[in-house]
C-alpha cells in the first residue's frame, strides 16, 4: 500500500496521481490535503514518512509546489530516503541505487502526464541490491 499526501501546491497534481493509482488497482491512503486551502507541508510529510518508516506503507508519494520543502520535511524521519524527481531517469536511478522509499514531486513543476510516468517508474523499479549501493545506504542511515 502507498501513502500519499500533498499540500495545497500539490493538490491538483495529486488528484491526477490518485486517478492513475485507481486505474492501476494500486491501494493507497491519502493523508491530505483535501482541497486547495493553504496547509503547512510538514504536517502532511511527517505522517506519510512515519507510516513508510514503520512499515505500514511500502512506499510514499509527496507533492508540494516545488517538491523541495516536502522532501526536506520527510527526510527528517529516520529511515526515510525521500527523493525529489522531476524526470523518469531520476525516479529509476533513485530506486535502483538509493532504494528511495518516498517520491517527492512539485505540482508547479511537473505536468500531469509526466508525473504519472514518474510515479509508474518509481513504483515499478526495484532496488538493485548491489553491494556498493547497500554500503552507501548504510552510510546514509548512519
Amino acid at each position: 500500500m502507498i501513502a500519499i499526501g500533498s499540500d495545497h501546491g500539490g493538490y491538483v497534481l495529486k488528484q491526477e496521481i490518485l486517478a492513475y493509482l485507481d486505474s492501476q488497482g494500486i491501494e493507497y491512503r491519502d493523508f491530505g490535503c483535501y482541497n486547495e486551502n493553504a496547509v503547512d507541508y510538514p504536517d502532511i510529510a511527517r505522517p506519510v514518512a512515519q507510516g513508510v518508516a514503520d512499515g505500514t506503507y511500502e512506499k510514499g508519494i509527496l507533492i508540494c509546489g516545488t517538491g523541495i520543502g516536502i522532501s526536506i520535511a520527510a527526510n527528517k524521519v529516520k529511515g526515510i530516503r525521500a527523493a525529489l524527481c522531476h524526470d523518469c531517469f531520476s525516479a529509476q536511478a533513485t530506486r535502483e541505487h538509493n532504494d528511495a522509499n518516498i517520491l517527492a514531486m512539485g505540482g508547479r513543476v511537473v505536468g500531469p502526464g509526466l508525473a504519472v510516468m514518474i510515479v509508474d517508474t518509481f513504483l515499478h523499479t526495484p532496488f538493485s541490491g548491489d553491494e556498493r549501493h547497500m554500503r552507501r545506504i548504510a552510510k546514509i542511515e548512519g
